[in-house]
Parts: C-alpha cells; structure tokens; sequence
C-alpha cells in the first residue's frame, strides 16, 4: 500500500502521462459523507439510496462505484469524532461541466442532511474501458 501511495504520490505532478491503450485524460473523484446528523441523528440506508437515486445517478448516469466506511476526525472543539462514512468514487471527464455537477451532489446532501461539509478529492488520472 505505502509503496501504491508513494508511485501516485510521485506522479501526481506530472503534467502529461504517456499515452498508451486508448488511455484518456479523465478525473477520478472521492467524495466522503458522513452519516452522522448532529448529535443524535443518522443518515438511514433508505434515505441514503433515495439520496443515490435521486440526485447522485441523474447527475452522474454512466456510474459511480460506492461502499461503506468508517471515518474519524477532529472537530473543532477538539474532540475526537467517529462515525460510519459513505464514500462515492467519480470518474469523469476533465470538464468544468463535471465539476458544477459534483458541487450539485456535495450541495444537495449538505442541504438534505444538515452537514457542515463533504470531504472530496480530486486525482487527474488516465483512464480507459
């Protein structure tokens, strides 16, 4: 694994990979959302399927590929926050296009579920099938 990192760690910066198999230019995005709504509340998994449904499949049809995750992180009052984590991995076309309609997903759920922020990252990668 530490050796993957350190390869794509290394390649990130390269301004153009060779060109090879019908390879593209592409993005591949990872949004995380927190499941955790204030102090009491989850997201369900049918409100999360209904959010899929909804708003993630019209705005990316040609697929995503999702699974579960448990995330951690520090807020701002300094205590340790642990929650279960849905993460959404993107891959689409270097467009400007694309990227309002990934601003369209994180929005929407901010929105429906009353979160402070998705986590996402973006990795320019070469890609085809």
């Amino acid at each position: 694994m530490a050796a993957c990192l350190a390869v794509a760690a290394a390649t990130a910066g390269c301004a153009s990979l060779p060109r090879s198999g019908g390879l593209r230019d592409a993005v591949l995005e990872r949004l995380y959302f927190g499941r955790n709504i204030g102090d009491t509340a989850v997201v369900s998994d049918s409100a999360w399927a209904a959010f899929v449904r909804d708003v993630i499949t019209p705005e990316f049809p040609r697929g995503a590929t999702i699974w579960g995750a448990t995330g951690q992180w520090l807020a701002p009052a300094g205590n340790l926050v642990r929650e279960r984590t849905f993460v959404v991995e993107l891959l689409h076309a270097p467009t400007t296009e694309a990227d309002r309609r990934v601003d369209a997903v994180i929005a929407a759920y901010k929105r429906q579920f009353a979160q402070e922020s998705v986590l996402r990252t973006v990795t320019k990668v070469r890609a085809g099938y």
